[in-house]
């Protein structure tokens, strides 16, 4: 204790420590074991009437964290009817993997070689043990069931610029032929700058010249051709979709270079834009799971993000959708996590240190030895739900040894609606390591944080 502290006397000293007493006490009260898929059940309670379940991860390379999601995910799907899942991935790999768990290509393949097509840096995000075993269990529940109730698996990213442009000249030479000129003048504006975001970017605050109008144009295009197909042919969505990732791609490289927060908004303004088109497609009566990091998923109004006027899909789909969503986070103390030195870099098998002192990974440490899974309920007042500590976010680029960095200041009752636990974790499993890239990876946005 300094001087300065120890001349306030010992009775805040003990009142401090009273309060965190009490707040682990809330933590307790609000606990459920975790060992197997029945252990769920209160969560899976709160979750089933909801219209939409998002639930994140405290990381992009925690075995855990992938495990129970799939786990609950599954109990959703089978007992409750829940017939898409959203994630944090690229639209036109997440379409091949939509098409292969309904039944409609690729079946000559197995789950890892589906996700061997994962080529853009990070893999490991889908490309892993955790997310191949639940495909597979996936397309095996599909399988059983009528086309018009199989659950469909979709990417909410905006990062496949030059993956959707190639995809809509695909659906127009094939059906819109006619339409094609205008995708041709979108594709030519866009050849100088070599499929690479960041120089497109650069350029374009250098010389105030973009393709914004040329996508802007064949979105339009696509629409006039597409809408009216979308009920019989599901590719017309694809078509739509695809467009409008270009568009929003276009905008939101354009908007990183400058290096605010406001390409953080057109990212997830698009995810959260891309729920509603997912959820309006499957019809008004579906039900809809989403995958994302925490700092997407956890509500921004209870993060310093809003501070910066910074918005994520956990604030946008509650205010969207009152009453017809639930919020899940994970979070864990230490362990060891699957994530990369620097952008584009390989992945390793990284130690994740004790959580730093104060922080809620701290105090759930000391309240819970075991893993377990907190509903909070209709009340969320008292100690620790309306407590302001940080909130630890591991990125795909991790350095354990500036480990103070990677909280998030949070008050958890209104961040979430549950949290899943874990003392302790393990690295994710990739399917392979990453490629090594021709040209450097260019940093678009750390996944996550």
């Amino acid at each position: 204790m300094n001087t300065a502290a120890g001349n306030t006397g010992t009775g805040r000293w003990e009142e401090r420590g009273a309060e965190r007493a009490a707040e682990a006490a809330q933590i307790r009260s609000l606990a459920h074991p975790l060992a197997t898929a029945d252990h769920l059940e209160p969560l899976v309670r709160l979750a089933a009437p909801a219209r939409f379940v998002c639930l994140g991860e405290a990381s992009h390379g925690t075995q855990e964290y992938y495990h129970w999601r799939a786990l609950l995910s599954r109990r959703l799907i089978e007992e409750y009817g829940f017939t898409w899942i959203g994630v944090e991935g690229d639209w036109p790999d997440c379409w091949r993997i939509n098409r292969w768990v309904r039944g409609e290509s690729g079946q000559d393949m197995d789950a890892r070689r589906l996700l061997a097509g994962f080529e853009r840096w990070p893999t490991w995000m889908w490309a892993n043990y955790e997310v191949a075993e639940f495909l597979t269990w996936l397309r095996e529940w599909n399988m059983r069931l009528p086309e018009h109730q199989r659950t469909g698996f979709y990417g909410l990213d905006v990062y496949s610029l030059w993956d959707s442009l190639r995809e809509i000249f695909a659906w127009l030479e094939a059906n819109a032929s006619e339409a094609l000129p205008a995708a041709l003048q979108a594709w030519h504006c866009f050849i100088p700058f070599r499929e690479d975001p960041q120089r497109y970017a650069l350029s374009n605050r250098l010389v105030p010249q973009s393709c914004e109008a040329d996508v802007v144009t064949l979105l339009a295009e696509v629409r006039r051709q597409a809408l009216g197909r979308m009920q019989d042919d599901p590719a017309a969505f694809d078509a739509i979709q695809n467009a409008i990732v270009a568009t929003n791609a276009e905008r939101y490289y354009r908007t990183m270079v400058r290096g605010d927060q406001q390409s953080w908004n057109i990212r997830d303004h698009h995810m959260s834009d891309t729920i509603d088109r997912i959820s309006r497609h499957h019809g008004p009566g579906s039900k809809g799971l989403v995958w994302a990091h925490n700092t997407h998923v956890g509500d921004a109004r209870a993060t310093d993000m809003s501070h910066d006027g910074m918005v994520n899909i956990g604030q946008l789909v509650r205010q969207r959708h009152p009453n017809e969503v639930v919020l899940a986070g994970f979070a864990s103390f230490a362990g060891s996590v699957t994530a990369a030195e620097s952008w584009g870099s390989p992945e390793w098998v990284m130690e994740v240190p004790a959580a730093v002192h104060g922080s809620h990974e701290d105090l759930l440490n000391e309240a819970l030895g075991e893993p377990s899974v907190l509903v909070f309920g209709a009340d969320r007042s008292g100690p620790w739900l309306g407590s302001w500590r940080g909130h630890r976010a591991i990125g795909v680029v991790y350095n354990p040894h500036r480990e103070r960095g990677n909280y998030v200041p949070t008050r958890m009752g209104d961040r979430y609606d549950a949290l899943f636990w874990h003392p302790r974790t393990e690295a994710l499993r990739p399917l392979h390591h990453e490629y090594q890239p021709g040209e450097p990876e260019l940093e678009t946005e750390p996944t996550g944080f």
